[in-house]
């Protein structure tokens, strides 16, 4: 029993929100209120869920030893020994590979996609990770690929507005999280290799931009002849302000709170940023429904 409770830890549950954009598709193609799509993207969103956890319990298991020496990552189930090695390694493997063959079920785009995503998420947590710049834009490309998935699993489109935005905005939450990193081990030596190649004045910078094409982005989407002709309104517009409000609101909790370094924590915990998605799904959904 403990073994099982030192697994699904490891799988990092509040790390599964990410995987949330994978609805995005469904949502944004009017097909949520459609049943057999609902249940493909729910599937979809289980699948990126189990592959993007055996991804986490091989990075554990690469950096096991880094993280025994960190104050709060050494308490991982298999830094601290309560998960032994081998027994993670066949769950991960066999996790991953059950995953696959369910996707390869959806269809064979959907597969490939999640084969791409689990491909560069291993590469990332094998040396990617390690390169300036290079790791942010993986994290990036990891949302990007979730965002088509969820696309290809319903065998609908995607803007290509969405991509853009998606990108950016997940730059934009990494390179916070890489701020974040950084102020809070500023005196360790213990500290993730790629952060000595980072100051907090570049990734100032960095956010600003990411942050300033992100609104500008999602704006041009909302006014796009492309997006007014899918819908048949251009009312998306007055969804704006609850895009504006979240960014605003993030990077208040990054600079004035020091928070940012769990992006999904906040998410799950900051009671603004939950009301604020919120109000965000029910204007869409009274916009386009």
């Amino acid at each position: 029993m403990k073994t099982l409770v030192a697994i699904f830890i490891s799988l990092r549950p509040p790390q599964w929100t990410k995987n949330l954009i994978v609805f995005v598709a469904l949502i944004f193609s009017k097909n949520l209120l459609v049943g057999p799509r609902f249940l493909l993207s729910l599937i979809a969103f289980c699948i990126f869920c189990f592959i993007s956890g055996a991804i986490y319990i091989f990075n554990d298991l690469l950096d096991r030893e880094f993280d025994k020496l960190s104050p709060k990552k050494s308490g991982r189930p298999i830094a601290s020994g309560k998960l032994n090695p081998k027994t993670a390694f066949l769950f991960a493997f066999l996790l991953m590979v059950a995953s696959l063959i369910v996707a390869l079920k959806i269809n064979t785009v959907f597969f490939l996609v999640c084969l791409l995503y689990a491909a560069i998420q291993i590469l990332y947590s094998v040396s990617l990770k390690h390169i300036v710049i290079i790791d942010v834009f993986c994290i990036a490309v990891g949302f990007v690929l979730r965002l088509i998935a969820g696309a290809v699993a319903i065998d609908v489109a995607v803007s290509s507005w969405f991509i853009l935005c998606t990108m950016l905005i997940s730059l934009f939450l990494a390179l916070s999280k890489r701020r974040s990193e950084l102020l809070l081990t500023i005196n360790h030596h213990n500290v993730r290799p790629v952060l000595k190649e980072y100051s907090s004045r570049f990734l100032d910078q960095a956010i600003s931009l990411v942050s300033s094409a992100t609104v500008i982005s999602y704006a041009l989407y909302t006014l796009s002849h492309e997006t007014i002709a899918k819908f048949h309104t251009a009312n998306l517009i007055y969804t704006i302000p609850f895009v504006l409000y979240g960014v605003l609101r993030y990077l208040y909790l990054v600079y004035k709170r020091q928070a940012g370094d769990e992006p999904e924590l906040l998410l799950l915990t900051d009671k603004a940023l939950i009301l604020n998605i919120v109000l965000y799904i029910l204007s869409v959904f009274v916009i386009l429904y």
